[in-house]
Parts: structure tokens; sequence; C-alpha cells
């Protein structure tokens, strides 16, 4: 209720006006088509991401299993990681500086929506096929980006609809969103990224954010119902952790906090060893791309001797091992934890600026270990240092506070973690954050971190030119 006389302030002024304005953008017969359109490519989109990411699970599975095992050995040797990824390197080398698109973006500069096209998808494929299930301390989820948007806008050419950068943005964020929705687990988790990486707000959001929310729930719905009809496996990403959760306590509470600090600027070193690694690479690519994808495999061959366990752990995308991680923490002694972290790190690092795919993955599972590792503290349980530690490096790596705080939230599915999560995820923020402009200060007329997102959606006024005519 607001009082006679006062004056109306500009958040309540502003108010009215966004709400008139989305109206008018709902009531537009451009828009309106688009969702319908958004709604129609979720199917394809979620299809073909599903058939993707099987066969990226299955070929991991041969090169790291099935093989080995023909060979008589019931886990990879400690030298597997090295040819394999010698292979990564030189094919990989060659996608990037051969083919259109460059196989993708390179993933030290995070999480991108905008800029794929249907000319740039069998670069993109080809990268993370030869990058993924060869031992790429890397996940799909930056992959299946590029391949949402791409062939949302391969289905807008085939239906001849006429192409703008309004409907190019708003179909490349709806694609993107059906195709990573599975992979995290959720629409949800879909719908809040792009909000984040896209950038937006008022009005310009919900442009972005319907057709993008539309286009992931059909798309999860889709691939949901197409894995039972086949009783085929594409993994998404969930675990289930086996020690019970204790109720939260001051001591968790403390901790998470500084580990947030701790695992926040370690994540930040590994980033900016990323970026540092581009740019090796971009100055004689295929030599370059070669060594660092060598150097990763020596990572987990290193790993494989020094603890007697999988160069897998290491040469992956952490996803499975996160998993045995979570299902029984107290099997990897200190001396393990150690290792994983120091070399999957190194490996993580060398990955991001050289072979093709996605940085959440590596940082949960870098975050998660860690967790376990600093668990003995005394007053700090197993789970919420696992959940401390999982928002704190998701949050380092992707500078996406609230994505990484509902992504953490789900993967644990625990909503009891969320007061740690969340005080860990805007610590660790703001200490990425801090460390980042430092960084910027000491290197005079270093470019600024490249952000991610699409072009602006269109205003009300433009939206009968975003949807498809």
């Amino acid at each position: 209720m607001r009082l006679s006389g006062t004056k109306t302030g500009p958040s309540e002024a502003k108010q009215p006006e966004e709400a008139n304005l989305l109206g008018e953008l709902l009531r537009s017969p451009g828009y309106l088509k688009t969702l319908v359109f958004c709604a129609l490519i979720g199917i394809p989109v979620s299809l073909v991401a599903f058939w993707f990411l099987v066969g990226l699970h299955e070929l991991e599975k041969l090169m790291w299993a099935g093989l080995p095992e023909s060979l008589g050995w019931n886990v990879p040797p400690w030298w597997w990681p090295l040819p394999l990824l010698l292979v990564a390197g030189v094919t990989v080398g060659l996608v990037v500086t051969r083919m259109p698109g460059g196989g993708g973006h390179i993933p030290a500069g995070g999480l991108h929506t905008g800029g794929a096209s249907p000319r740039a998808l069998p670069g993109v494929v080809l990268a993370a096929v030869l990058s993924l299930p060869l031992g790429a301390t890397l996940g799909p989820e930056a992959p299946l980006i590029a391949l949402g948007g791409g062939l949302a806008l391969l289905f807008r050419d085939l239906a001849r609809i006429p192409a703008n950068p309004q409907s190019a943005a708003l179909l490349g964020a709806a694609g993107a969103a059906s195709a990573i929705a599975v992979i995290f687990g959720s629409p949800l988790v879909a719908a809040v990224l792009l909000i984040e990486v896209a950038g937006v707000g008022g009005p310009q959001l919900f442009a972005v954010m319907l057709p993008a929310l539309l286009s992931s729930g059909v798309g999860a719905l889709v691939f949901t119902g197409f894995g039972r009809w086949t009783g085929l496996d594409a993994p998404s990403l969930s675990m289930k952790v086996g020690v019970p959760a204790a109720r939260l306590d001051a001591g968790d509470v403390i901790w998470a906090v500084l580990m947030a600090v701790a695992i926040g600027a370690a994540i930040h070193l590994i980033m900016r060893g990323g970026q540092l690694t581009a740019r090796f690479v971009a100055k004689r690519t295929v030599l370059h791309t070669t060594s660092c994808a060598l150097a990763a495999g020596v990572c987990g061959a290193v790993y494989a001797l020094a603890t007697g366990r999988t160069p897998a752990d290491v040469a992956s995308s952490g996803q499975a091992t996160l998993g045995r991680l979570a299902a029984d923490p107290h099997s990897w002694s200190v001396g393990d934890l150690i290792a994983v972290l120091l070399c999957a790190g190194a490996a993580y690092a060398l990955c991001l600026g050289s072979l093709r795919g996605g940085p959440v993955f590596p940082s949960l599972f870098l975050g998660g270990a860690a967790g376990v590792l600093l668990s003995p503290l005394p007053g700090l349980g197993v789970v919420p240092a696992m959940a401390a530690g999982m928002a704190a490096a998701t949050v380092s790596a992707l500078r996406l506070p609230v994505s990484s705080i509902v992504l953490v939230v789900l993967v644990l599915d625990s909503a009891a973690m969320t007061p740690v999560i969340v005080l860990a995820a805007v610590v660790s923020f703001v200490t990425s954050q801090l460390l980042m402009r430092r960084s910027a200060q000491r290197t005079p007329g270093a470019p600024a971190q490249p952000q991610a997102g699409p072009p602006p959606p269109p205003g009300p006024g433009a939206a009968g030119a975003a949807g498809p005519a």
C-alpha cells in the first residue's frame, strides 16, 4: 500500500512498464510461432543428443574396459592413456586446423551458447569423439551445447524460416537447452544455466527463457521415454552418496567458508593454466595440441603408478569416478586423494586449452575429492564437505553461481545441504573474481576473460521478427 502524496520510485514505475512490454511480446504472433517451433525442435534435438551421449559412453567403455579386457587386463595398465591421448592430440589438432568452426570453442573460455552453426557441427562432433572417449579430462556438456544450438539453426534452415540475429539467438538457446537438459539430469539446470550465460534481464530474459524452458522440458520427456524404450544408457550427471548425511552444525559452516576460499583459489589457478595452455597451443596448433594431450596422458600414468589404481580416474571426465567416490569415500586413502587431485588437476588444465569438451564435470569431481580429503577435519562431515567442495570448485570454474548451486543441489539430491552449498558458492565466487581481477592488473593489456552468451534477444518491438514466419 502506497500513501497518497508519495512519489513513485524508479523500480515501481519500471515494473508496470516491463509487464506491459512482456504482455506485448507474448501476444505477438512471431514470438508465439517461435515457442511452437522450439517445442517441435526439442524432439529431434534431444534424440540426436541421446544418441550422441550413448555413442560417447559406448566408445569410452570400449576404450577403457573392452579393449583392456580383451588383451588380458582387468583394469587398464598404467601406460594406457599415453597412446590414446597421443592419437587424440594429433587428430583434434587436425580437426581444429582443417575443419570449419575449429572443433568448437576452447573449454578454457567457459561455457558458451552462441556461435554454433550448422557448418561447424561436423567438426564439433568429431573433436568431441576424438577427445572424450580417448581420455580427455573434460565433460560432454560444451559439445552438447554446440550440437543443440547448431541443430536448431539447421532445422530452421531446412524449414526455410527467415534468418535474423534475434531468431538465431532464440533458437540457438532453445536447442542448447534441449541438448544439455539431460546430461545435467534436469531441465531446471539447463534453464538456470542459460539465464546466467545469456546475461539478460527483464522482458529479454523471458524472451530467451520461455523457448529454452519449453524445448528443454520436451527434450527431457523424449529422452526419458526413449531411454526406456531402447534399453540403452546415456548417463546423466547424478550420484548416490554412500554415507549418511548428518545435520549441519557450526563446524560444517565454518569449514565450508575456509574450504571455499582454498578450493576457489586452486580451481582459479587451474583455469588460468588452461588459458595459458590455449595460448601455447595457438602458436603451433597440431604440434602443441599433441604435446599437451600427451602430457595429460602422462598425468594419468603417473597417478596409476603412484597409487595402483586405474588411470581412468584421471583420464576421464570424472563423472563415473565421482560416483564411485561418493558411494564409498572411505575406500580412498589420503595418498590416493592427494594424487588424484594433483594429477587430475594438471590434466584438467592441459585439456582445457588443447582438446575439446566442457569444464563442468572435472570441476565437480575435483571439488568432491577435495571435500572427502578434508572431511576428517574436526566438526566436518563427509557429505557437507563434498557439498561445499563441489559448489566451490564448480563456481570457480564456471563463474556462474546460481547455476552451480542448483546443479550441486540436484546432483547431491539433498536439500539439507543447501546452506553450505550456497555459502561455499558465494565465497568461492568472490574469491575467484578477486583473483581474476588481480591477475588482470598484473598483466597490463591482457584481454578480459571471454564472456559466454548469445547476442541479446529482441525487445518487444522486434518480437515479430524474432519468430519463424
